[in-house]
């Protein structure tokens, strides 16, 4: 194959894997694949071998000649690698589910990206985050990192700060904001326009266009309605405020209901004493029902039940974005990159989610009109959160994670969050490179051995 490309994907056993496959499959002519290296670590492998087990199935009955390798050696296949998909678990997800468990003790929130489980989350991922694109940059230094380790946004921001990787994040939250706002329109893309602004899940809608119409209106009162097309699958549904959504002029992501509604949907999503079932759980279940589907000798394809992961259309981005840089295309895409003074108010070096032009060279995001003051002060409030967590995570300090949790709106304060933070870094600590016992043992709370 002539100018075959090497793609790596770094986190292989992932659930998600077949709908990354089946993306590249769809793209032979315009993406010449010539290799697909599948990595993974030792405490995966048994998910990795049916996943490559699957993949060969999958290039075979499409006839390409695709050549799938899988591997545990990250050094082997990261060389002379042209893309490199980033969609591993730290910790995997027996550590979300225990993370979880410790929001739900203390009374907070439990959410992988947010608040005291995505610090946790944080700092298991950037240290290896950073390993990868170092490593990069010697084996494959022209190569593109596609991040969608989670949490994504501070991944992201955190290797575009630390490393001289060409880095883009990714998250399917926008993805299924533009795709459900097309099926309400019963839109064709070539005429339709959405731009997404914000952070990493915690993004608004801040222009909807139809053949030149503004359509923005129309797309709230459909959600306000009821005909929500625009919530993950992962999301139960749920009312927007009328109130504040019509005063607002712009139809806030899913995630935000976390900020607007925190006290309902802390109530709603607390395990109960009679299920102690948080969303890690019910993921896992999710995820062990998957893989029983995926060890069909028979199965060659995608399955109609990845839908039900939560995550759809993370890898189908993935494919788009290697599509845009390998062809130069310019389309716009929604992701995670420098600010570049796109959203007024934030700094330019920072790492925004937005609506950018993808070309060759990389991404080039689109000029936001001013937020609103509310809006802008929440984004600004969580960008400060976002930074100080990269920043304890790098560097160990558990002061520093105590100053970013005490800015999240999402958690409490005081005693209570000394003992959470405490918590939750004693239970990871093997995790945690950067972290010193003795550092963590300055917080308040008294935990003995056997809760390590």
């Amino acid at each position: 194959m002539q100018n075959a490309l090497k793609v790596v994907v770094i986190g292989a056993g992932s659930s998600y894997t077949p709908e990354l496959v089946e993306g590249l499959l769809r793209r032979t002519e315009s993406l010449p694949i010539g290799e697909l290296w599948l990595v993974d670590i030792e405490e995966s492998r048994w998910k990795a071998e049916i996943i490559f087990k699957l993949t060969k199935r999958m290039v075979e009955k499409s006839g390409s000649d695709m050549k799938v390798i899988m591997t545990e050696d990250r050094t082997v296949a990261l060389k002379h690698a042209d893309y490199v998909c980033s969609q591993f678990r730290a910790g995997c997800l027996e550590s979300r589910i225990r993370d979880e468990g410790i929001a739900a003790k203390y009374g907070m929130l439990a959410q992988e990206t947010n608040g005291i489980v995505g610090l946790a989350n944080a700092c298991r991922t950037i240290p290896v985050a950073l390993d990868i694109a170092h490593e990069m940059e010697t084996l494959c230094p022209d190569a593109w990192l596609l991040n969608f380790t989670n949490p994504s946004g501070m991944v992201t921001e955190a290797i575009l700060k630390n490393s001289s990787t060409k880095t883009i994040g990714l998250c399917n939250v926008p993805v299924n904001m533009e795709r459900g706002a097309m099926e309400l329109l019963e839109a064709d893309p070539k005429d339709f326009f959405i731009q997404i602004a914000g952070l990493n899940h915690l993004v608004w809608a801040r222009q909807i266009l139809y053949k030149n119409e503004d359509k923005m209106q129309f797309i709230i009162d459909e959600v306000l309605a009821g005909n929500d097309k625009m919530r993950p699958q992962n999301i139960a549904p749920f009312e927007w405020s009328s109130a504040l959504i019509k005063d607002m002029g712009m139809l806030p992501c899913s995630y935000l209901r976390y900020f607007y509604a925190s006290d309902d949907v802390l109530a709603k999503s607390a395990p109960t004493e009679c299920d102690g079932v948080n969303r890690a759980d019910v993921v896992k279940d999710i995820e062990t029902k998957l893989f029983e589907v995926y060890r069909d000798p028979n199965l060659a394809e995608k399955p109609k039940e990845l839908e039900l992961r939560g995550g759809q259309y993370y890898s189908e981005s993935a494919c788009r974005m290697m599509n845009a840089i390998h062809n130069n295309t310019g389309e716009i895409m929604h992701v995670n990159t420098l600010n570049k003074g796109a959203i007024q108010g934030l700094p330019d070096d920072c790492a925004v989610e937005v609506s950018a032009i993808i070309k060759s060279s990389g991404a080039y995001p689109l000029s936001v009109e001013s937020f609103p003051e509310d809006a802008l002060r929440l984004i600004q409030t969580m960008k400060s959160f976002e930074s100080l967590t990269i920043k304890a995570a790098i560097n160990g300090e558990v002061g520093t994670a105590l100053r970013a949790l005490v800015m999240n709106p999402l958690v409490g304060t005081g005693e209570k969050l000394e003992l959470a933070l405490k918590d939750i870094l004693l239970q990871n600590l093997d995790m945690l490179p950067t972290f010193q016992r003795q550092d963590i043992d300055l917080l308040k709370g008294d935990f003995s051995c056997s809760s390590l």
